[in-house]
């Protein structure tokens, strides 16, 4: 409507809320026509023609804000003189939008460069500190993890080649392939669960803390169980597969060579 442009705005539910209008749409608010706090500029009233739902104008690491729209059409003095135009585009034909608008903006605003980006790419880096600290996160990760593979597998070398007469006389003596796999790889499970539980604090302490950094974020006490269960499970998967071959190549290995060997 016309008179929109001076006689209404819209809120978002957080400023509905920090106004206690128990029926804000039609109610009349008092708007002081700035920018700025000016205690000379114009006070008016202006009356709510509708709410939105609340939604992020702001990163993640902040609490919604109150949030109030205004028909302006004069804000700022003209176009490129204050603010954005936000421009919704075919993704199939951007190049050759761009170009027009370049064009467009060339011959309507002159005296000003024409300047643009992706409101993806806005949303994006924002979050540049998380996306970074993901990266370094998995890249050492599947460092720390080869490492542990390699000491492993290099253990259970030794591990395999020391206790070759002790497999000789098990398999002797009637035991199975699957005892002895399980004796050997025991002990390998035994340091991994305890490991597994001195990393379970820290892991907690430095999650929770990093979650702080942001106003809406999870529980984390309510998947935690799940997450170390599944961790946990992958830990001793890696350790099985990365001694599995030493202990089945000592378990299949004829005892009567390993006797002789000894």
């Amino acid at each position: 409507m016309g008179t929109d442009s001076t006689e209404a705005i819209i809120l978002n539910e957080t400023a509905v809320e920090g106004l206690q209008l128990e029926n804000p749409v039609g109610a009349a608010v008092e708007w002081r026509n700035s920018i700025v706090a000016n205690p000379n500029s114009q006070v008016r009233n202006v009356t709510v023609i509708g709410v939105i739902q609340d939604l992020h104008f702001e990163p993640l690491h902040r609490q919604i804000a109150p949030m109030m729209l205004v028909l302006s059409p004069n804000f700022g003095g003209g176009i490129g003189e204050l603010g954005n135009m936000l421009v919704k585009v075919n993704s199939n034909t951007v190049s050759r939008t761009l170009q027009e608008m370049e064009s467009k903006w060339s011959e309507l605003v002159p005296q000003r460069t024409f300047r643009y980006t992706f409101l993806d790419d806005d949303f994006n880096e924002q979050y540049k500190n998380e996306d970074k600290l993901s990266d370094n996160l998995t890249y050492f990760t599947f460092i720390v993890i080869f490492i542990a593979c390699l000491g492993l597998f290099g253990l259970a070398s030794f591990t395999a080649e020391q206790r070759t007469k002790e497999i000789g006389i098990r398999k002797v003596l009637g035991a199975s392939v699957k005892s002895i796999i399980w004796n050997l790889s025991k002990e390998y499970t035994k340091l991994i669960a305890v490991a597994f539980a001195l990393a379970i604090p820290f892991t907690w302490y430095f999650s929770s803390r990093w979650l702080e950094n942001f106003f809406y974020s999870f529980n984390l006490g309510s998947i935690f169980p799940l997450i170390f269960l599944l961790t946990g499970l992958i830990t001793l998967l890696i350790t099985f597969l990365t001694v599995s071959y030493q202990t089945v190549k000592a378990s299949l290995a004829n005892p009567i060579d390993s006797l002789r060997y000894e």
